[in-house]
């Protein structure tokens, strides 16, 4: 029989590709995760790793078995956290990823609610933009996974399809021009305006948007600074180093100093929303997560 602990075991080595690797992240030894791996292909009857000097790599049976892995672990926290709520335990641990505009605006009130209401709930956080959340929340690196998708991106409505989808709020885009900009003191503004503007792009997914949008509008970015950091992003706006367009839950999370927000047209919004899996949806304490990310996304 397949043990779950051997399961993580060999996940840890495919990930890390050494058994000394993997028991750092484990936290144990090295002859430890050697025997843990041995038991493993006993009970499965064939090799899961070609050792080669000092490399590993996995044979096809352990490919599959790794493959599995993340699903088998996943229903076997869900399976875990029911027992333990049906029991009586009113503990609980939930692993969250966000992405950073979500961290520091839905997040913090949302984890206050958890801890006033479930205080037995252990709640960590991680920051990851989508995809590379949505990723950990497959391989089980997660329970639940904080993300967006920018309305009319192509294949947006299947990359999803295998989750459970909590939608949250719609976030506009909304621009950032310098203090002294000829367009500070305009309410809104047309993309076709900003065609000869010199720009300061943001996260990778939302770079790729921004030449979507502008190409759309008729002209292509000239992209002078990229970086995932929002308030680094206000900072050379606001030093006139360029422009830019950030979601509004981006602009509420930084002191937007030196800058002029302005509305966007046509609009670009972004949907925000809570991933899980379907096993993990009926645990209770990533329900009652859920439940405080939806509360805290309509204050």
């Amino acid at each position: 029989m397949i043990e779950a602990r051997h399961l993580r075991v060999l996940r840890a080595v495919a990930g890390t590709g050494s058994f000394s690797a993997a028991a750092r992240e484990l936290g144990c030894t090295q002859p430890a995760v050697s025997q843990q791996m041995k038991a493993l292909e006993q009970s499965a009857g064939t090799p899961l790793l070609i050792r080669t000097g000092r490399e590993m790599r996995l044979t096809q049976a352990g490919e599959a078995l790794v493959r599995h892995a993340a699903g088998i672990l996943a229903g076997l926290t869900a399976a875990e956290e029911e027992v333990a709520a049906i029991a009586g335990l009113r503990a609980g641990r939930v692993r969250l990823v966000s992405f950073p505009s979500g961290s520091s605006t839905l997040v913090p009130t949302a984890l206050a609610a958890m801890r006033a209401e479930h205080p037995g709930t252990r709640i960590s956080l991680v920051e990851a933009e989508p995809p590379r959340s949505v990723e950990m929340l497959r391989e089980g690196d997660c329970d639940l996974a904080l993300a967006f998708r920018y309305g009319g991106a192509s294949g947006s409505a299947a990359e999803w399809e295998d989750l459970v989808v909590r939608p949250l709020l719609t976030d506009r885009l909304v621009g950032l021009v310098p203090e002294g900009h000829r367009l500070a003191g305009a309410e809104r503004v047309g993309m076709a305006e900003l065609a000869d503007e010199p720009w300061i792009a943001g996260c990778p997914r939302c770079r790729r948007h921004l030449v979507e949008v502008c190409e759309a509008a008729g002209f292509t970015p000239r992209i002078d600074f990229a970086t995932d950091d929002y308030p680094a992003v206000v900072g050379l706006v606001g030093a006139g180093l360029g422009v830019a367009v950030l979601p509004e839950l981006a602009v509420e999370s930084v002191r937007a100093k030196g800058v002029s927000t302005l509305a966007v047209e046509p609009a670009v919004e972004r949907e925000v929303v809570a991933l899980t899996l379907p096993d993990l949806a009926r645990v209770p304490a990533v329900a009652a997560t859920l439940t405080q990310l939806e509360r805290a996304a309509r204050r």
